[in-house]
């Protein structure tokens, strides 16, 4: 049985007897990190559940129920569980054994939120939004250049659970950094919320910079030689782009922003000096972005602007030509209204004269013409 599965007969048969229970069959079961793409999947939400004290792992041959007693009564350590997209009827059993807000597991399970974070008693509720880079051979109009997800996670006394909505951000890779690091994850729960909040800001920061280099490219084919003829599309498909990393940057400030100056019993003063750190990367992405929007403004305001002298260009070489061509037109307009009195018409040497005149007088114009720049 997935651990998924485990965990949803808590609330069917209580919150002592059914953490027994996923203590009995989380001994028999192995757990699989979903996090690493190299593992088989459990077919569940759960990605991992495990207990730390002072730092540690602590051996997943250890009672569960006994482990997070003493957590609960000793206070000396936690339990990080991670899900990843999880139903209702799965995250029902863990919302009633951490006694977490009704309104707090909504946002959780449906998604699709804004960065916020929000207190209930003692859980603390964040929620990131994550953005991954999508690598593409050549920009297009219909290229996606930023896919975003989102985290959200739950921060008590002696638990984090960390939900992830979306196919990339994944905590594989920083669960196992911070496990290699025991003085820093023994500050508790809350350094596990710093890891994760410096963890998506540092992609935000990854992106911005691949995102920087889609901007330079179209750049230069604006302001080539032949920039008139660039496409339009990949500038303003780049700006929706941008909107998409702008909404998951600009609103996650105040939040960072909360975390370094609000008191609270979950986020210890220690702590609170790493997240300053993750605040000041955060506002570097930020400017970067507002940088990027005015940049492709000004882009785009560029290419129009060469659009618009290309077509000037061109209506001044057609109204050129047009010009040339208006001087056989009329002299043969002229001679062909079929009059019997007219001058030179019975001459021998009149329509070679006509002809020369006609050509002397294009060759006039056209000289003139290309003289000033519009042939």
């Amino acid at each position: 049985m997935s651990m998924a599965g485990n965990l949803r007969k808590v609330t069917a048969l209580g919150a002592v007897d059914g953490l027994r229970r996923v203590a009995r069959l989380t001994r028999r079961n192995r757990r699989v990190d979903l996090s690493h793409p190299a593992r088989s999947p459990l077919g569940s939400s759960v990605v991992n559940c495990v207990a730390y004290r002072d730092g540690v792992r602590i051996p997943e041959g250890s009672d569960l129920v006994e482990t997070v007693r003493r957590i609960r009564k000793r206070d000396d350590g936690f339990v990080w569980l991670g899900l990843h997209e999880p139903t209702d009827v799965e995250f029902a059993g863990i919302a009633e054994l951490f006694d977490l807000h009704p309104l707090a597991v909504e946002d959780a399970v449906e998604a699709h939120q804004r960065p916020k974070l929000e207190w209930y008693g003692d859980t603390l509720f964040a929620v990131f939004k994550t953005v991954c880079y999508v690598e593409h051979t050549e920009l297009t109009a219909n290229s996606e250049v930023v896919n975003t997800g989102e985290i959200m996670v739950f921060v008590g006394p002696d638990f984090v659970i960390s939900v992830r909505h979306g196919r990339h951000g994944s905590l594989g890779p920083l669960r196992e950094e911070l496990e290699s690091d025991p003085k820093q994850l023994s500050k508790g729960p809350a350094a596990v919320l710093h890891a994760i909040a410096d963890h998506v800001v540092d992609e935000f920061v990854s992106v911005t910079d691949s995102v920087q280099a889609d901007i330079d490219h179209v750049e230069a084919d604006v302001f080539a030689e032949n920039g008139a003829r660039a496409d339009a599309g990949r500038i303003y498909q780049l700006k929706r782009e941008l909107l998409e990393l702008k909404r998951a940057v600009i609103p996650l400030a105040r939040p960072v922003q909360e975390l370094t100056t609000r008191p609270t019993g979950v986020i210890a003063p220690e702590i609170q000096a790493y997240f300053r750190d993750v605040s000041d990367h955060l506002l570097r992405v930020t400017e970067q972005i507002a940088a990027f929007d005015e940049l492709l403004n000004s882009i785009l305001q560029a290419h129009l602007a060469q659009v618009t002298v290309a077509q000037n260009e061109d209506m001044r070489k057609i109204t050129a030509w047009a010009a040339v061509i208006a001087v056989p037109t009329m002299v043969c307009g002229v001679y062909g209204m079929n009059f019997d009195n007219m001058p030179e018409l019975h001459w021998r040497f009149g329509y070679p004269i006509v002809i020369s005149a006609i050509s002397v007088g294009c060759l006039i114009l056209y000289r003139g013409f290309r003289r000033n720049g519009w042939l």
